[in-house]
């Protein structure tokens, strides 16, 4: 099910003065994921999760940047090391935050990855996790727009492979724009991304 398939936009806006080593650090791992240099972002990544032993963040972005680099990789051995090591990241989050809506969504995600290479071989494996893990997410936090949006778009990915009607989920991804516009992430380094893929599917549902 290739049409699942979406990087993630990370919008970073008005990043303040950062006063903590840990802020600090995370301004200058974005700082070079934005400039595209991915190996330095994702190794600054490493080294702040190292540091700061209780915070879910770095692990987190350390788990997408790995699940973006998957998304049609042809490479068996490559999709293999990096969807382990996403998993190894996602895994050591949810230790340090559980019941996280945002890890729950990065775990749809992940596993998506594996559908998305093989859906013969990985579909009846993961297909019914990654309905819960978004359901589960979207229980979690009604108004996380992250989660409304992979949980439309999944089962709308679904509906389309087995041939049904695909408009009841257009309009779920068409409400899941409203909680983009009014959604607050707790920090300036917290996930809030999805926005423009959303629109973007709406625009699709409409073509």
């Amino acid at each position: 099910m290739k049409h699942l398939v979406f990087m993630a936009l990370i919008v970073i806006t008005g990043l303040t003065q950062a006063q903590t080593n840990f802020e600090k650090g995370m301004a200058k791992a974005f700082e070079l994921w934005e400039a595209e240099k991915w190996e330095a972002a994702e190794n600054m990544f490493e080294r702040i999760a190292n540091a700061e032993k209780d915070e879910w963040l770095p692990n987190y972005y350390i788990a997408q940047m790995n699940s973006i680099k998957s998304w049609n990789e042809k490479d068996e051995a490559i999709l293999k090391a990096r969807l382990e090591k996403a998993q190894e990241h996602l895994d050591i989050a949810m230790i340090k935050s559980e019941d996280n809506p945002e890890l729950l969504v990065m775990q749809g995600q992940v596993y998506t990855n594996w559908v998305a290479y093989d859906g013969m071989t990985y579909g009846m494996k993961y297909a019914s996790k990654i309905s819960e893990l978004y359901a589960k997410a979207l229980e979690l936090a009604p108004n996380n727009p992250r989660a409304a949006f992979c949980k439309a778009d999944w089962a709308m990915g679904s509906a389309r492979y087995f041939g049904k009607d695909t408009a009841p989920y257009c309009a779920e991804v068409e409400a899941s724009i409203e909680l983009f516009d009014t959604f607050k992430p707790e920090s300036d380094f917290h996930p809030n991304w999805g926005k423009e893929r959303a629109e973007r599917v709406v625009e699709d549902c409409k073509s």
